[in-house]
């Protein structure tokens, strides 16, 4: 069994920075990626892995997370109303020089990319769904502009595929 906790973290989030492979044709699509930020805040929730599986685990995320990515200790302190110290996880940093990174780049080319990409784990309007109901449950507090426009706009575009297949195939 694994024990989470809400965290906080210095990082910045760049919001769908990565691309994920795809079945097919190579059509990336986006995922969130993290790139260090000394004066950045990130909250996420760390996973305390069960005792004796931590080397599998740790060769797992090596291997998922290869090329271009970083693996640092940072301190990650417990949301409250937990109570436990602050204590050092591993965390994996993105780098510009991830032949996968794509970097930042207009909202509307980022839901265009999201809603016309599908890959091994599943659509990727389902990956920015998940995301952002994760983000308002653990955090109701946080209005994440962009990532909470970047859904409103991928609900737009799918309804208008779905608009415009309906008229041509009624």
């Amino acid at each position: 069994m694994r024990r989470k906790e809400l965290v906080i973290l210095k990082a910045s989030a760049v919001g769908f920075g990565r691309a994920v492979p795809t079945t097919g044709e190579y059509r990336p699509g986006r995922v969130v990626t993290l790139v260090e930020d000394p004066e950045g805040c990130v909250w996420g929730v760390a996973y305390k892995l069960p005792t004796g599986r931590e080397q599998e685990v740790k060769s797992y995320l090596d291997y998922r997370e290869k090329g271009g990515y970083q693996v640092i200790a940072v301190t990650f302190h417990p949301r409250p109303p937990l109570t436990p110290p602050p204590s050092q996880t591993l965390l994996y940093i993105g780098s510009h020089d991830n032949p996968d990174y794509l970097g930042p780049a207009p909202l509307e080319e980022i839901a265009n990319q999201i809603v016309n990409s599908t890959g091994p784990s599943g659509q990727n309007t389902e990956y920015l769904f998940q995301l952002a109901d994760a983000v308002r449950t653990i955090l109701p507090e946080d209005s994440d502009t962009h990532l909470f426009s970047l859904e409103t706009l991928v609900k737009e575009r799918l309804k208008n595929v779905q608009k415009h297949s309906h008229i041509q195939t009624g």
